[in-house]
């Protein structure tokens, strides 16, 4: 697959789009833009890695790909050279820590006032800037205390419902559990069994800051935990674009990995929206929306744009009856997952994201949606409104509480298996 990626600098045409899409060319000179440090750099990488630094400024959003009308990986390649630039030089610490988010949320949640104390305090942060490298206005999520794992382990179902497999990944697990829970009621309210198996980081943060061997090694142990549900034939649904996108292609592509296991889980793997959707489309999902009379600015994020599903959320939330839903054309936030807390990045970031935020700010909103954890909680940062996730809304046009029942009125109670815990 590796070789395929480069192979694929071939057919470059130098037709310059993916220069026009680039959102990080747009606001620094430090990244010449992805044509140049990507195909046309490539040529030049076999004789050895390149002493040029410019494509660390890359912030792998993959748009790049995505445009091109020739099917150049361009992004793909920029991964890879990326990484072996890392290689020779070594990793920096402070790549290493924030690569490793189940780390992070493990040392993190037991402590979780202090923890959340010291990352929101001006003072401490600063420090944190100047010892590691992590910019002290950069968005921080909370710790949540206790997990989603932990949250959901006492819960069962019914044992005659079709099952669905739930890959949450650490966003939710750490930061967010009551999105799993919205998450596992939606489901559940649409006859599903939700099985929960046990599972840990993907790997994307470790491959975008070029640590290659050790995201491999976070890949196998996933999907070793995931394919005996997707061998089974369940689907797998992941509320995270990002998280799911690297078990559906990156793995595959950039990763180089020919794993069986992946491959099951691959196979299976379905974005969350995308999941619903096609329930819709095959006249499945329950569509007893209450009113929501919001309008809501939606954001699709770079790497749910990368699944190559369109935006199937748009097409969910137009089911919600007074809900306005926004469709925002900015193609980034800025942040990439771990790019934009770097505080050599942080005002790059914040300077591609910043006309997301007007657009944003310009509907008088004060609530926004997408479907990216990252992203979300960039959009909350830099444009001061609330953001979630386009579930919470279906979860609130549905009137359920996070336990599956409905608030509003009677209807069909939730089910819910815990399993491989």
């Amino acid at each position: 697959m590796s070789d395929l990626i480069r192979a694929s600098l071939d057919h470059c045409v130098k037709c310059t789009i993916c220069e026009s899409f680039c959102p990080v060319s747009q606001v620094t000179p430090l990244f010449p833009g992805p044509k140049y440090a990507g195909p046309q750099a490539e040529r030049y990488r076999g004789i050895g890695v390149s002493p040029d630094s410019s494509i660390d400024y890359c912030s792998g959003c993959g748009i790049c790909t995505t445009v091109c009308p020739q099917d150049v990986k361009i992004a793909e390649i920029n991964s890879r050279a990326r990484a072996k630039l890392w290689e020779e030089r070594g990793i920096p610490l402070r790549n290493q820590l924030i690569a490793r988010p189940s780390v992070l949320g493990r040392l993190g949640n037991p402590v979780a006032p202090l923890a959340n104390w010291a990352l929101h305090n001006r003072a401490v942060r600063s420090l944190v800037q100047s010892v590691i490298g992590v910019h002290r206005d950069a968005p921080m999520p909370r710790f949540a205390g206790r997990t989603f794992q932990k949250r959901s382990r006492t819960h069962a179902g019914a044992a005659d419902a079709p099952a669905v497999v739930y890959f949450h990944g650490c966003g939710t697990n750490f930061y967010e559990p009551i999105l799993g829970e919205m998450v596992v009621a939606v489901l559940e309210h649409n006859g599903f069994r939700v099985i929960i198996p046990r599972q840990d980081c993907c790997g994307l943060p470790l491959q975008s800051n070029g640590n290659f061997p050790a995201a491999r090694s976070y890949v196998r142990r996933l999907v070793a935990n995931l394919a005996p549900y997707a061998r089974q034939g369940l689907p797998i649904v992941a509320n995270s674009t990002s998280c799911g996108l690297m078990l559906k292609r990156e793995a595959h592509e950039i990763l180089g990995m020919d794993d069986e296991d992946l491959k099951a889980v691959s196979g299976s793997m379905f974005d969350l929206m995308e999941f619903l959707l096609g329930l819709h489309d095959r006249g499945e999902l329950r569509t007893d929306f209450g009113s929501l009379p919001l309008t809501v600015p939606y954001h699709a994020p770079c790497q749910q744009r990368g699944h190559g599903i369109g935006k199937p959320a748009l097409d969910l939330l137009a089911l919600v009856p007074d809900l306005d839903t926004i469709e925002l054309e900015v193609d980034c936030c800025g942040i990439a997952g771990t790019y934009g807390l770097k505080k050599e990045k942080y005002e790059i970031s914040m300077a591609v994201g910043k006309r997301l935020f007007d657009d944003i700010r310009a509907t008088g909103s004060d609530i926004a949606a997408c479907d990216s954890e990252t992203c979300r909680w960039q959009i909350a940062h830099g444009a001061d409104v609330s953001a979630v996730h386009p579930v919470e809304l279906l979860h609130r046009a549905y009137g359920l509480d996070t336990n599956g029942s409905r608030r509003a009125h009677a209807g069909a109670a939730g089910r819910r298996e815990r399993s491989g815990s």
